[in-house]
């Protein structure tokens, strides 16, 4: 059986374009794997960018995540929804756009509009599977709370694995935790209660911590995740259901908080900083975020450009923090195999979003530009013979809906907006969709009455922002301002063609292109 899987799939690699003949290796693996159904290990990375070696990054020191991604399929050019952790996760989780789920920020719940929602791992719950999470899987402000991360979701309670003090939960010297918890008793005591506003009261969360002496990864909560992962992965694997099992990670989400070992194993001297700080010459002014993440709360953060050493000490942090989370990527790799699963459990592994590291002159995420949007996917079926190693085609997050639903051999659900990656999986030059799409708003006049659309595909980037009215569940917009980028003569995003009078006939084209499928697949139009 598996020989002839895989002369299906080196045909399907030789004939591109041959989707009659995808179908069918579908439908062979769905009718091969019916009666022994696949666990799923989903590993969920907060704000990682594709830092990572097997994604290009040659300064990157991530062994595990190389090793993962040599058994498996690499997508280049995947974006999340919204380049913000509560949408994006929304979004992701339930295979919806924000605007159909909609959450576009955290003062949205995912279940206010759609008390009937079916998330994904409530689908695979539904279907017959064991559902566990831990750690950050849904933000917890946009479901039902930090303690039950959307209960509807799991066949057993949620494991937050987070401190009940903010400060123990971001840090481990005595002296910023004292300074942190006598903070954060003053910023109670004047009513300030969210996370953010006890940042903004403080306004002394160091950006990084890096202790002097060596500390075992689980002295973090990170490393605390992994431990309890391993262990539930014991009990997994002894039971008769297949399981879905979530696993999410806080770093490198500021503060860039890692061992002493990873610190080390970087140079700072040998990490580059962005080489473009500037906008995009031509955008719009309001496309611009003043890394207001970073000044809202954490240390005094100077006006203006960072300091070169600032940058490079945040940018080693960054690297320390995606290092430190590779090493628990691997321990989870190695309890597969100890416990047997791992030619039976696909693995995801996804970033919420990117993360700007000073390009454009701007830190944290939040806008519609690449670096904010684009964020590491990588899949691995062991069962499969044969898979596409990397693949350039556009792909977004809210894909992994119905993409784990096929490899499951469950049928997937018609309310699911994304597209199954499996034939992607098989070849890398599979036509899935034209565009991967993103969003975010912003304010001009009224407080956030734009919303900026980003359509990305192979090459380039159409951004365009809508003044927006909701009319009989249809987003109509008034197109204002339009941003375009050709990555393969501009990676930096230097220039906006779209101001560019000899760039109007890839302008239109790509235009054209887009209105074609936001009425196919979107529920916005423009005029």
């Amino acid at each position: 059986m598996k020989k002839l899987m895989n002369q299906t799939c080196r045909l399907a690699h030789c004939l591109k374009g041959a989707f009659l003949l995808f179908g069918l290796f579908v439908a062979l693996l769905g009718s091969i794997h019916a009666g022994e159904r696949p666990n799923i290990l989903m590993i969920v990375v907060d704000d990682l960018k594709p830092n990572i070696g097997s994604f290009g990054d040659a300064q990157a020191i991530t062994p595990a995540l190389d090793k993962l991604s040599a058994r498996g399929t690499v997508f280049l050019n995947s974006h999340c929804q919204q380049a913000v952790c509560g949408a994006s996760r929304a979004s992701a989780l339930t295979g919806l756009r924000p605007d159909t789920v909609q959450v576009w920020d955290f003062q949205s719940r995912m279940r206010d509009a759609l008390p009937d929602l079916v998330t994904l791992p409530q689908y695979f719950k539904n279907s017959g599977y064991h559902t566990a999470s831990i750690g950050k899987i849904f933000d917890f402000r946009c479901c039902d709370g930090r303690e039950t991360n959307d209960v509807a979701s799991w066949s057993q309670p949620h494991t937050t694995m987070h401190a009940p003090h903010l400060a123990k939960s971001y840090y481990g010297d005595p002296e910023t935790i004292r300074r942190l918890e006598e903070g954060e008793s003053k910023a109670r005591a004047a009513g300030k209660t969210t996370q953010g506003e006890i940042r903004q009261f403080t306004q002394f969360f160091p950006t990084t911590e890096c202790l002097p002496e060596n500390v075992p990864d689980n002295f973090y909560e990170d490393g605390m995740r992994t431990d309890h992962a391993v262990d539930l992965m014991k009990d997994l694997a002894a039971s008769d259901n297949p399981f879905f099992l979530a696993v999410g990670y806080k770093k490198p989400h500021l503060p860039f908080v890692a061992p002493k070992k990873y610190w080390d194993i970087y140079d700072p001297q040998d990490l580059s900083l962005a080489a473009y700080q500037q906008m995009p010459e031509g955008a719009p002014e309001y496309h611009f975020q003043d890394s207001w993440e970073l000044r809202g709360g954490y240390a005094p953060i100077p006006e203006g450009r960072l300091p070169d050493a600032m940058q490079r000490h945040m940018i080693h942090g960054y690297y320390a923090c995606v290092s430190y989370i590779d090493k628990q990527v691997e321990k989870l790799m190695e309890a597969l195999e100890e416990n047997g699963i791992s030619e039976n459990t696909i693995v995801i592994l996804w970033g919420d979003h990117g993360w700007h590291l000073g390009d454009h002159g701007m830190w944290c995420k939040h806008t519609n530009y690449e670096q904010a949007t684009r964020s590491p996917l990588l899949i691995v079926d062991p069962r499969m013979a044969y898979q596409t190693r990397t693949t350039m085609k556009p792909v977004e997050f809210l894909d992994m809906a119905p993409t784990l639903a096929e490899l499951a051999g469950l049928p997937v659900p018609e309310a699911f907006e994304g597209r199954s990656l499996v034939p992607l999986l098989e070849c890398p030059d599979s036509n899935i969709k034209p565009f991967a799409v993103s969003q975010f708003a912003r304010s001009q006049g009224a407080p956030n009455n734009l919303m900026g659309y980003a359509f990305r595909d192979e090459q380039h980037r159409l951004i365009l922002w809508l003044k927006m009215d909701y009319k009989g569940g249809q987003r109509q917009g008034k197109l204002i301002d339009k941003e375009l980028y050709d990555y393969a003569e501009d990676p930096l995003e230097t220039r906006n063609l779209a101001v560019d009078p000899e760039h109007s006939d890839l302008l239109s084209e790509m235009m054209d292109a887009a209105a074609a499928f936001a009425a196919e697949q979107m529920t916005i139009s423009w005029k």
